[in-house]
Formats: C-alpha cells, structure tokens, sequence
C-alpha cells in the first residue's frame, strides 16, 4: 500500500476512490465502472503533475525522507555486481549505518560506499535511521584508502540526517572522524562521484560527498543542518521549519545555482518512491556519465579539480 505524505492527502482521496470502484466492480460482471476509474486516474495523474511541478523546498524535503524511497542497499542490489561487503574500522566496531565494499559498476571493478537508514523498524534501529558514529566514518577512511591503493574509483550514495551525536560518538571522536572523512575525500588521487540519494544532513554528508562530482536527485535535499533544527535556533521554535527550509536553498535546483553539486537526477512523476526501478535506473546513467567526464585525469589533475571545485562553490554570478 502506498504511503502518502501529508500534503498528498487530496491525490490519496482519488487514488483510494478509484481502487474502491475497481474492487466493487471485481467478480460482478453486470457492473462496468472502469470508465468512471480511467477519470480518477486522468484526475490523479493531472494533480500529481501539479503537485510535483511547484514543491516547495519544506515539501522537498518531505519527499527525500518518504519511507518507500529506494535506499543505498537497493542502489546496490540493482546497480552494482560482484558485491564485496567489508565490515569494521579496524579500530572499535562495525557501524551498520555505512555500508560499502568492492563491487563491480559495469563490468568495472570500483569501491562503493553509502549510508543505509534502513526499511522497517527492526533495520532502522540496527542502521541508526542512517546516522554514522565515529566507526561509520573510520570504516570508509578505511575504504577509501583501499581504493586510493589500487586505483579504483569511489562511489558513494549519501542519504543519512547527519552524524550521530550521542555521547557514545562524542567520546570516541566524532568530529574528528568526521574531518578525516572530508579530508581523505579531497586527497583520494582515484574519481570519486557521490549522489545525495535522499538526504544530505550536515557533515555527516560532507564527509560523503566531498567528490569530484556530486549529483542529486531531483527530490533530495542537501544542508548544513535540518530544517527543524535551523528553525529551533534561529527562531526558538521547530514549527517554523518552512521558513528555514527556504532559508536553507537545500533544493537540488538551488545548489547547482551556487555551484554546490554540479547534477541534477530527474525522478520518476511523483518522486523515487513511486517507480524505484525508473529512479536506480537513472542514477545508474548519471553515474556512468560523471565518470566519463573524468576519465584520463591524472592523480594530481584529480585531486586539483576536487581542490578548485570547493574553492569556487558559491561564486558563481559573483562580482570578480
């Protein structure tokens, strides 16, 4: 059954109308409804297409948190063979929020790496809802650095609400963890593509995405901070999530405006969630064309073009 955010409500109502009549008219062959259903159809599809084509950045972000999304695992599943998980820092434990390993990408050997929030509640729990302690981030230095030796590109498919911040995390060095990430990121002398796939929290996604080239989809969003949490800040008061939202530019049409990412993922009418397949599809593409763009680049010509590229973010349009 689909699950509806708050603001599809309306498209819920014609959606479920339409289902009844299908489901009245199933083993009555007297009563012809399916002219009657084809018009809630039209209706949906046309408020879907109005709905989607104007979302609000509150409404975006909304949509980069629906559970039905496809998460890292399904990315991998579907786009990547001769998967290799490897788990472990090497140091304290296993973080089951970031996942990753060797695999294949084409027929190409790569190392990919993402943070999983998880599908239901028991998986959710063990995932942390995406949120990676110190070891999350040790354990993809630790691939990064296995990729760097045997010059394999890095993938990473970024969704996570930002870093973990419990105490736990706090006293075996989160912060630090988190910069290492980042900095290990900007060194890597292999191509590294990241895709915010959901949600990009804050420097817990930083430390994901700090690539050569960074993609979005459509619907995900990308911030310093929530919108609640920027609203409990600014104005004392989380309720005013919407005024933050659009405070934040944390759209994909806003960042690639500043030079933040430098691709846009079209999604499926309706967002991801409603055709997964059409959606890994894509990114699939936009992942085979953003390592194109780098093919042939040196170590050092890698390494400068991730260095100019965080440089330069936010000058567009500027005044020299």
């Amino acid at each position: 059954m689909t699950q509806y955010l708050e603001f599809e409500k309306p498209l819920a109502e014609i959606e479920n109308k339409a289902e009844e009549l299908r489901a009245m008219a199933r083993g009555n062959e007297e009563m012809d409804v399916e002219s009657e259903a084809a018009a809630l159809d039209q209706k949906a599809a046309d408020l879907l297409k109005e709905m989607y084509g104007s979302l609000t950045p509150w409404r975006k972000c909304q949509v980069a948190r629906h559970p039905e999304r496809p998460h890292c695992k399904d990315y991998i599943a579907a786009l990547f063979t001769e998967y290799t998980p490897l788990a472990g820092d090497r140091n304290f434990a296993d973080d089951h929020a970031v996942m990753g390993g060797l695999a294949r990408f084409n027929g190409k050997p790569v190392v990919v790496i993402g943070q999983e929030k998880g599908d239901d509640t028991k998986s959710r729990i063990q995932r942390n809802f995406g949120m990676a302690r110190p070891e999350g981030y040790r354990k993809a230095i630790r691939l990064m650095d296995l990729a760097h030796r045997f010059g394999l590109p890095v993938i990473a498919l970024v969704d996570t609400p930002g870093a973990y911040p419990g105490k736990g995390a706090e006293e075996r060095g989160q912060s630090e963890a988190i910069a290492s990430a980042t900095a290990k990121c900007l060194r890597l002398g292999v191509p590294m593509i990241s895709i915010i796939i959901g949600e990009g929290g804050s420097g817990g996604a930083v430390a994901f995405a700090s690539a050569n080239k960074v993609a979005m989809l459509e619907h995900s969003v990308y911030s310093v901070i929530s919108p609640e949490g920027c609203a409990s800040i600014l104005w004392k008061n989380a309720e005013k999530m919407r005024e933050a939202a659009e405070a934040l530019r944390l759209t994909s049409q806003d960042l690639l405006d500043l030079g933040v990412i430098d691709h846009i993922v079209t999604e499926p009418l309706g967002g991801a969630q409603r055709a997964s397949a059409d959606a890994i599809a894509a990114v699939g593409e936009a992942i085979e064309e953003l390592l194109a763009s780098l093919d042939g680049l040196s170590a050092q010509e890698l390494i400068k073009q991730r260095r100019d590229k965080f440089i330069e973010i936010g000058s567009k349009g500027l005044a020299v």
